[in-house]
């Protein structure tokens, strides 16, 4: 099995750490084909970086889509998710779609905790529109640029801790979502400090893609997302 996993910014640095935080946990025999979108800006902090990273974002995932099986979007915005479903048939699965899910089986009620306050409602809408909105108590910013995690990486993960546990003793969650995919390497150290399930969406995100695979599962292909007049069906 081969799984695409593909950053939408343009920082290599992060792209590797996302990669390796997704090898820690695939299964024997799954690739992770990691990519990253060169003419994206370097991170994506708002709807305009969302829309720049875009284009790029489609063309590097087509031009894969014959060579894998799954494909993960990893950045928690969810960019582009639904026009990849349109032109791709292999399953893609969104990072913060993917996390808020689990965070729904594993508690009652969580948070999310992201990075910059512009990032709070997008975050937000996206929940709503996934219908995953109900237990979530609060998405809350760190107030942290997303290159931090690369560069300052210390001072940001405090940060996040920080509001971590405001989310516990002011809002009352029961599980944490990191809500950046460049925070995936701080996910189990922080479940052990707080004892509450810290969840990451690049790793759920990929078992989530194995498991689809796994199944015979693919994107349907009737109504919303069917394929394109010009788009080739699969062999």
């Amino acid at each position: 099995m081969r799984i695409l996993l593909v950053n939408p910014n343009s920082t290599a640095s992060m792209t590797a750490k996302i990669a390796d935080a997704a090898r820690a946990v695939a299964a024997p025999g799954t690739e992770i084909v990691a990519a990253t979108v060169t003419t994206a800006p370097a991170s994506i902090e708002s709807r305009s970086d969302e829309s720049r990273a875009l284009s790029g974002l489609l063309d590097t995932v087509l031009s894969h889509a014959d060579t894998i099986d799954a494909t993960v979007v990893a950045c928690f915005d969810d960019p582009g998710i639904s026009a990849l479903r349109e032109l791709t048939y292999g399953p893609v699965v969104a990072i913060c779609e993917a996390a808020c899910q689990v965070a729904s089986v594993l508690s009652a009620r969580y948070s999310v905790v992201t990075t910059v306050p512009r990032a709070v409602n997008v975050i937000s809408e996206n929940l709503l529109q996934y219908g995953l909105d109900r237990k979530c108590l609060s998405v809350r910013s760190a107030q942290i640029p997303v290159l931090a995690l690369e560069t300052a990486e210390a001072s940001a993960a405090e940060r996040i801790r920080a509001e971590i546990r405001c989310a516990m003793e002011e809002d009352g969650a029961e599980a944490i979502v990191l809500g950046c995919a460049g925070m995936a390497n701080l996910a189990i150290d922080l479940s052990h400090e707080f004892q509450i399930p810290v969840i990451d969406g690049v790793v759920v995100a990929v078992k989530q893609a194995e498991s689809l695979v796994t199944c015979g599962l693919t994107t349907s292909k009737s109504g919303t997302f069917a394929p394109l007049q010009n788009a080739p069906l699969p062999a």
